[in-house]
């Protein structure tokens, strides 16, 4: 397993981000000013991104992750709430889901669908006691998190002993063939065709950024490695189509 590096943060370090932002301050400001002005048009643009495959996919991952009926959940940057749906159905009426994410805009979306609990915050700051939920879950976010090591942190301290995390992400394909192919999908197709199918808001902007920050994540090896600094075990990532990622890591049980 490879060491945890020091820490630091994922994105503000890459040159090709500075566009965007110079600053942890900054980043916040921008990405949460992105995310609000995209919030009514994200679902349409994220069917666009997933072909359709999305709602089957979330719903799989969670479900092979471990996630059972009456587990209380903690979707981190759950956003509109795409993956908060699939866990309330996984957890059902005795389980509970709490979602987390810093746009209002957003979190908005996300009630008009579930009455579920709804926080404010970041992962790097989650306002739940220790020891509070039992599965720990964030789709396609971790490229926006500011620092691995003190989200991971969060992460660790408030699941229960044998809790589960775990994490969907795109990363680069291994080809440069197809860096360029889903670059050009995910700046140019998607946000045109959610245009044509009459989309409520542009999401070009932040479908832009979404592909500046696919080609800045950090690797799987920098992730696996923080996820094992923070103090989790059995480790693995799983990988779809050479770009769909389950990081995925449990919470050792109390000796």
């Amino acid at each position: 397993m490879a060491k945890p590096e020091p820490r630091n943060a994922a994105l503000n370090s890459d040159p090709r981000l500075d566009a965007y932002f110079s600053d942890e301050e900054e980043r916040r400001r921008v990405t949460r000013e992105m995310f609000d002005q995209a919030a009514a048009g994200y679902d349409e643009a994220e069917r666009w991104t997933g072909l359709g495959t999305g709602t089957w996919y979330r719903r799989d991952v969670l479900r092979q992750s471990g996630l059972q009926a009456g587990m209380h959940v903690l979707d981190v940057a759950a956003g509109t709430g795409l993956v908060t749906v699939a866990a309330h159905e996984l957890v059902g009426p005795q389980g509970r889901v709490v979602a987390l994410d810093p746009s209002p805009g957003m979190l908005a979306e996300l009630k008009k669908k579930l009455p579920v609990e709804t926080l404010a915050g970041y992962a790097e700051d989650i306002p739940l006691p220790d020891a509070s939920v039992d599965f720990v879950s964030m789709g396609y976010a971790l490229r926006h998190v500011g620092d691995l090591d003190r989200a991971f942190a969060e992460f660790f301290r408030v699941l229960r002993p044998g809790g589960q995390v775990c994490l969907m992400e795109i990363s680069r394909p291994a080809s440069r063939i197809g860096q360029t192919l889903l670059s050009g999908y995910i700046r140019g197709v998607v946000p045109l065709l959610s245009r044509l199918a009459g989309s409520r808001a542009d999401v070009g902007r932040l479908w832009e950024y979404y592909g500046d920050t696919i080609d800045a994540a950090v690797e799987p090896e920098r992730i696996l490695g923080a996820l094992h600094g923070a103090g989790f075990a059995d480790m693995r990532c799983p990988v779809t189509f050479g770009i769909f990622r389950e990081y995925l890591a449990r919470k050792a049980d109390l000796p």
